[in-house]
Order: C-alpha cells, then structure tokens, then sequence
C-alpha cells in the first residue's frame, strides 16, 4: 500500500461521521461478562501489558494489532525474544490452552488483527483498547478508540505532542471515559507511601524538588545505514503521521524515540514517570509550573537524533517550589523540605528520617487512593465505574515541563506559563511553537479531524 492510501485508511477511523458512538467506556461491565480487550503495539512492552492482561480472571484478549508480523526489536533476526503479531497470538493461544487443561476457562477469544489498516470495525466489540506503539502513533489511535466508546490504557507519555495531549485529556473529559496512563509507578507501594508522607506534611513545606533520568542517546544506538525497510511489516504505515524518513535500524524498533519525529527522547520517555511523582506528591498534577527554562543542554552529537543527550529543565511553581529535572541526578525523585529530605525511586525509599520509612509509621489522613496493580486498577474502573489511579489530564500535565523544555531550549530563555490557560504569556511565537508538530506535516489530531 503506498503511504498515502494506507494513512487514508487507518486514518479514516479517526472521522466523526464514520464513527458512531457505541456505548460508553465509562459504563459498568456486567458482573458476569469478560471484558473483551485489544491491544495494539506488539513490541517489548506490548507483551508486558499482554501478560498483565493474561492474569487477570475477567479479561478476554480478543483483538491484538501490529504492522510487524514476527521481529526482535533492536537485536539480529533470530536472537533474543520474539515480538510482532505471529508471537503475540502465539502467546496467548497458548494460555488459552492451559487454562483450559487446568480446567479453568478460556481467556482468549478468536484473535483477529488488521495490520496495515486499522478501521471501527476492529474495535466494534470491544470495550477497552491498550495502546503500546511509539509515541507519535499514541493520540491516533487513543482518539479513535475514545470516539468509539472504548475505555483506554495507553503508555506513557500518553503524546508525541503538547497539543497532542491537551486533544485527548479533553477527549477523555468530553465522553466521561475511562483512561489509564501507564505510569505504572503510581500502582506500587514505595511510591504511593512517598507521596503520602508529603501530603501528609512530615517533610514540611517542601521548597526544592529533583527529578533524576537517565541520559539520552549520544550516538546511533543500532546501525545507521540507510536501507530498505525489512519485509514482514510496513515501515511507511509505521510512520504513520509522522514524515517517513529513510529507514535505518538506529531509529526504527527501540531507537524510534531519538528522533523527534517519532518521540521525545529519553527526556520525555521518562519525565511521566518521576515528574509525575512530584506532581502528585506537591499537588501541582492539574496544575503546572508558571515559569520554566531549558540549562546545560548538550544535543546528541550523531545527526541521527536531535534530542538532548544531557539536560536540565528549571520551574519554577506558584508556591515559589522549584522543580529541576535532570539527568545528572540520580534517577528517582527527591524532596527537600523544611523538616528533611525523602528520595523515593523504584523499589527503593530514603528519607533523613529513618521512622517515616518503618512499615508501622502511619503517615496520615491525607492518602492516594491505593491500587491493586496497575491494569488491575484500570479493569475495575471498566466494571464498577472507578477513577482510575493514573487519568490523562495529569499524565499530560506531568510531562509538560518536558514540552516546555524543548520550547525554551530552542529559543534559549526562560518561559513564563500559565498552568490554568496553558499558553506561554508574552511570547506568541514561542506559544506556536509548543503547540506545532515536531519535524511533521501535522500532527495525528490533525489527520484525525481533516481525514
């Protein structure tokens, strides 16, 4: 199929007129129906969401979708674990099969997959949809699937794109959706009881916050060359919305995210997570900073990528709490307060106060809700209509100092922002240019709603 007629028909999915609402994703499930489900993305992360899919007693998989039928994402053919459609519904056939040995029923239905078109009528029967492709694919489909009704669960960061975001967290409020964002991190303890113990005030006011990532990629991660795309899949569909540029193994499966073209870096890879924690923890997770400013950004130096291989990103917050994300920190987020201070990362907890971290310190009235895990918490908002732990307004709002970042860089100076209008003030051009598309003709909302 050549570029434009596949982007026509995946697309065409995205029009209002074709798509009628079918029920709401908001609605309860009945207590004794399986919730059918699609995934679409079936690369390393795909399959983990596969798995959390698989454990649970009252989900059917019934739809999975992936333009690759069979590859090993950045390593050789043949080595390392399978991934692509073909091992997907491999996988959980074979779960099928035990469960049915066992005695237990069936999980999985008759799996079904449109691999280089993705129209309604795959998502007809369903009522959640799980997103796990790159980034710049994530508001295409999430919009599709929230204009059909679909509850949805779709990685992090949930855009490729600020406007992206402010387009499906509006989506979600405008058809009383159910959204999970895979911020995981806001399912498991360790973090839960960091963010209790601030809103609970043991650390006092807190003035300084630090958010530690890792380093993003300096050089081609995998092969440069420019060569034709492998067969088995179809490498112009997968840009998608994207502009196509040449295919290289350096930027295709794992590697996409380097170049802003398909993501953010490993800057905006990850801010949704610890970021996300800081928010939380300080309130600040519908709100935002009111001034930010790129420092010590050094670019990666292969023409590759274009995203910062070592950064830092300064704001500034309405309380006068700064926030400084970097990847020259330890990775995790660290709280400095009047009364201490509290690193909190995964699996790991530390505080100057060794009695906040016994498993008897009660931390308070002032709780988050508590999450049975994270997929968990997305299938029982499904079937009893429950907020679910990780919504789409604040995976945007956790992730915009990150879009921000970009903006200021870019113009070297500092921005001033307003978190509740969410434009950059006394700055048109530098407005613009949050709210364009990077590196792309228009972004997938605006495939969406001109297709």
């Amino acid at each position: 199929m050549k570029r434009r007629q596949a982007l026509s028909t995946i697309l065409a999915a995205g029009s209002a007129s074709l798509l009628p609402r079918i029920t709401s994703s908001a609605a309860k499930v009945a207590a004794n129906d399986r919730i059918q489900v699609g995934v679409i993305g079936l690369g390393s992360r795909g399959f983990n969401l596969i798995d959390d899919l698989l454990a649970q007693p009252d989900v059917e998989i019934t739809m999975i979708s992936d333009l690759y039928n069979e590859h090993y994402r950045d390593r050789e053919w043949g080595k390392g674990p399978r991934y692509g459609f073909e091992p997907a519904r491999e996988k959980i056939q074979q779960h099928a099969n035990s469960q049915r040995k066992s005695g237990k029923a069936q999980l999985s239905g008759n799996l079904t997959t449109t691999l280089a078109a993705w129209d309604p009528s795959a998502i007809e029967d369903l009522d959640a949809v799980v997103i796990a492709t790159p980034d710049h694919w994530h508001a295409t489909l999430t919009l599709c699937a929230l204009k059909n009704g679909k509850a949805v669960y779709c990685e992090k960061p949930v855009t490729h794109t600020f406007a992206e975001g402010q387009a499906v967290y509006r989506e979600v409020a405008k058809q009383n959706a159910v959204f999970q964002t895979g911020s995981q991190q806001r399912s498991e303890d360790v973090f839960q009881r960091a963010v209790n113990l601030i809103r609970n005030g043991h650390l006092g006011k807190v003035t300084r916050f630090e958010v530690g990532l890792p380093p993003g990629y300096d050089q081609p991660q995998g092969d440069p060359t420019v060569t034709e795309p492998p067969e088995g899949g179809s490498y112009n569909v997968w840009c998608g919305p994207a502009e196509p540029l040449p295919y290289m193994r350096a930027r295709h499966h794992r590697w996409w995210r380097g170049n802003r073209n398909f993501g953010g870096g490993v800057l905006m890879d990850w801010i949704g997570h610890h970021n996300d924690i800081a928010h939380w923890a300080l309130g600040f997770e519908t709100s935002g900073p009111i001034k930010v400013e790129a420092k010590n950004w050094t670019m990666a130096e292969t023409p590759v990528y274009n995203t910062p291989h070592h950064y830092e990103i300064e704001s500034i917050y309405s309380d006068g709490t700064v926030g400084v994300v970097s990847d020259r920190f330890p990775v995790g987020t660290r709280f400095e307060g009047e009364n201490g201070w509290l690193f909190v990362t995964r699996g790991k907890i530390e505080g100057s106060n060794k009695q906040w971290l016994a498993k008897d310190f009660e931390t308070g009235p002032k709780n988050v809700m508590t999450s049975p895990g994270h997929m968990r918490n997305f299938i029982d908002a499904i079937r009893f209509g429950k907020p679910t732990i990780a919504p789409a307004e604040q995976a945007h709002r956790s992730i915009t100092p990150g879009h921000l970042g970009y903006v200021s860089h870019a113009i070297q100076k500092p921005l001033q922002w307003d978190p509740v209008e969410e434009v950059i003030v006394g700055d048109p051009a530098a407005d613009k240019l949050l709210k364009a598309n990077y590196d792309r003709e228009r972004s997938a909302w605006d495939y969406l709603s001109k297709s």
